[in-house]
């Protein structure tokens, strides 16, 4: 039975995969020990996939959602409406009066990335949403103030480095996250084989504490301040060493002025974290040969999460860390969507959300206003919305409230293979191809990655005559779009044209000529290169690459970008203030990933839900026990929004004060058409996170630290 080689598409970690097939059944999946960059490992997830291709309830063809259930109509018909009814929309309400959320699954798929962009800008509408702000939009920000570019995102060289700072991040669990690291478990049993350590903070002992040197607890929301106070620390005591990085960098002595207020012995009691464990982690910090500090999920989906982005990237730089083999790196990827003009420098503040006056980010807007411009009456109201790939009533902020919103729109229409949460509520959904059933270049991750590798995948079944991949969809209403006059340059150009230069194949073979371990190098990297290696090329570590990689002016490094400095006030006053300590009663709820979950849409695949309920409150048995409570019982949960009841799981793994839900859940719903799911709903944390918490520097979701009461 012959081999195929893939990438597994289900999560960041680009593990390679070996299958057998038979037909159209998948009869084996094990990990491509062949495979360079993943060398075998495997997660439970990349199980899935052929669950997801066979899934009965995966839709096959577009439908219609009607008084007596989904309908089936034919592709032309479900184009036609779905354009003209959107187009209708902005032509008597405003371009503006259609919105557009590109969900996670997106950045999963090549043909999302390549075509989804262009439709939406086809499309002509302020009102765009994504994922982005409900999880990195952080990261972005601090790239393109300090390195002018949003994606230009500092990568941890974990193969290499000696000291290894966590913060809000379990990749154990995650496999990484915008850290592509296959196989991180044994990544980091490496590092301290080879005598390195590992530093882990987080209001709860994760799976990758579990494995560390190190794990202190934080407050939820506090760790800009820990953050500040290491670097307190290392100018104190005369360890700041940016070395090379000195000659092209603005704004040391500025960052020194500003971290002199932040003493270890000042943030310890918002922080719970002593001074002299502050000083500890500084110096050995500060001491190790190679270091790296990295935060996420944690540090970016919190009311500060723009500050401590920054901060890493600050202390990752004073430590001579950035841009050094062994610290935070930045790739060279063969298809550089950086230098190929696929992907823009990026913006911030231009405008703001007509009802809250939320900041804008490269033409997006916090997907926490979503509901509020559908249901706030007046010019410029949202009354069309376009979903791709996305499921925001379980992945955005005070999910119940956005659920009322979408049920108010006069039309929305849904690129996605299930009806979901989210999909259960549109006119029309379009069902794209299964994964097995379109090839695949993972064009984000391997900008991410922590080694520089390239892999193209074939599809694995052919798809049904009558099927559409997702770039298909995208350029077919765009086409529409074109003929109602709204597109005057697709028009020019011609249909043809636009459709055979615009495929993904077609853009790959040519970012790769273009790229740089292209046709100017020695190389000279091709699609039929990478074709005729399906196990994917190896093309090294990481190097060196400042400042020559840089978009700043000048090419220099910004350390103390106003807008960041300006909002350390801000922190200082709700942290330090007489007004920071919660009121009594409350609890700081926290999220929390698992290894067989991947968000909203891993649940209807029996394989990765079966076994004991994961769907749990975890809390400290003190805070148990003060609320007359124990494990397996039924609690109910109760924030600002709303409140949900949840099984508790009392656990010495969570900090005290602080409770954890896993994110994705809730699949209760009415009208949801995925069985397995709704065999295991589980509740969803985001029926109790609030829309009105966010970011006020960013206006990204501020998930982490939300206060909850929780009785039997």
């Amino acid at each position: 039975m012959p081999l195929h080689h893939r990438t597994c598409t289900l999560c960041e970690a680009m593990c390679g995969l070996t299958l057998e097939v038979e037909g159209e059944t998948v009869t084996s999946l094990r990990g491509d020990r062949e495979d360079p960059f993943s060398r075998g490992f495997l997660c439970p997830k990349a199980t899935a996939l052929p669950d997801v291709h066979a899934d009965p309830d995966r839709l096959r063809h577009p439908v219609r959602r009607t008084s007596s259930g989904w309908a089936r109509v034919s592709w032309r018909e479900a184009l036609d409406e779905t354009a003209e009814r959107l187009a209708g929309i902005q032509e008597s309400a405003g371009r503006d009066a259609v919105a557009v959320y590109l969900g996670n699954p997106s950045v999963h798929n090549w043909g999302t990335v390549l075509a989804g962009v262009p439709l939406v800008k086809a499309l002509g509408t302020r009102n765009r949403y994504s994922a982005t702000s409900v999880d990195q939009l952080p990261h972005h920000l601090a790239a393109l103030l300090m390195f002018g570019h949003q994606l230009l995102l500092p990568i941890p060289d974990v193969d290499r480095t000696d000291f290894l700072l966590l913060l809000g991040a379990n990749p154990v669990v995650s496999n990484g996250s915008l850290m592509t690291a296959p196989g991180m478990p044994l990544r980091l049993k490496a590092l301290r084989a080879r005598g390195g350590r590992l530093v882990v903070v987080d209001p709860r002992r994760t799976e990758t504490a579990e494995l560390a040197d190190v794990h202190h607890f934080i407050r939820p929301g506090s760790d800009a301040l820990l953050l500040l106070a290491l670097l307190h620390t290392l100018f104190a005591e005369g360890r700041v060493a940016p070395g090379r990085l000195a000659g092209f960098s603005d704004g040391l002595e500025q960052v020194e002025r500003m971290v002199r207020e932040f003493p270890p012995e000042g943030v310890a009691g918002a922080t719970g974290i002593a001074p002299e464990s502050i000083r500890s982690l500084a110096r050995g910090f500060a001491s190790a040969p190679r270091a790296v500090a990295y935060g996420r999920v944690g540090l970016s989906t919190q009311e500060f999460g723009g500050l401590c982005q920054w901060l890493l990237n600050v202390l990752n730089a004073v430590t001579g860390n950035l841009d050094r083999p062994g610290g935070a790196m930045f790739t060279r990827p063969a298809f550089d969507v950086l230098r190929g003009g696929l992907a823009g420098r990026g913006h911030f503040r231009r405008r703001r959300s007509r009802v809250r006056g939320l900041p804008e980010f490269s033409g997006e807007y916090p997907v926490a206003a979503l509901a509020e411009e559908i249901l706030t009456p007046g010019p410029g109201r949202i009354t069309g919305l376009l979903t791709i790939a996305g499921n925001p009533v379980l992945s955005t902020p005070n999910g119940a409230r956005l659920e009322r919103a979408l049920a108010s729109l006069d039309f929305m229409a849904a690129v996605d293979f299930y009806v979901n949460e989210t999909t259960r509520h549109a006119h029309l959904i379009l069902p794209p191809t299964s994964p097995l059933e379109h090839d695949h270049y993972d064009v984000v991750f391997h900008l991410l990655a922590v080694r520089n590798t390239a892999k193209y995948s074939p599809a694995l079944f052919a798809p049904a005559t009558d099927a559409r991949h997702d770039w298909e969809i995208f350029h077919a209403l765009s086409a529409r779009l074109a003929g109602r006059g709204r597109l005057g340059w697709l028009r020019r150009a011609g249909r043809t044209l636009v459709l055979s230069l615009a495929t993904p194949r077609r853009l790959l073979d040519l970012g790769l000529r273009l790229g740089p371990h292209g046709r100017g190098s020695e190389r000279r990297l091709t699609l039929r290169a990478l074709e005729a290696a399906p196990h994917g090329i190896d093309l090294g570590p990481l190097e060196p690459c400042l400042p020559g990689r840089l978009f700043t002016p000048g090419r220099r490094i910004q350390l103390a970008p106003p807008e960041l400095v300006e909002d350390v006030a801000r922190l200082r006053e709700r942290l330090l203030g007489p007004g920071a300590v919660a009121a009594d009663g409350w609890l700081q709820l926290v999220g929390r990933r698992q290894l067989r979950s991947n968000n909203s849409w891993m649940h209807n695949s029996q394989r990765l839900v079966k076994g004991p309920e994961r769907c749990t409150l975890l809390m400290h048995p003190g805070d148990a026990s003060a609320r007359g409570l124990r494990s397996g019982q039924l609690v109910r949960v109760e924030s600002r929004v709303g409140s949900i009841p949840i099984p508790l799981e009392v656990s010495e793994e969570m900090m005290p004060g602080t409770v954890s839900i896993p994110h994705g859940w809730g699949h209760g719903r009415p009208g949801v058409q995925t069985r397995v799911a709704a065999a295991h709903p589980g509740v969803s944390i985001n029926d109790l996170t609030d829309d009105q918490a966010v970011d006020a520097l960013t206006g990204g979701a501020a998930f982490s630290g939300i206060p909850v009461r929780v009785v039997a």
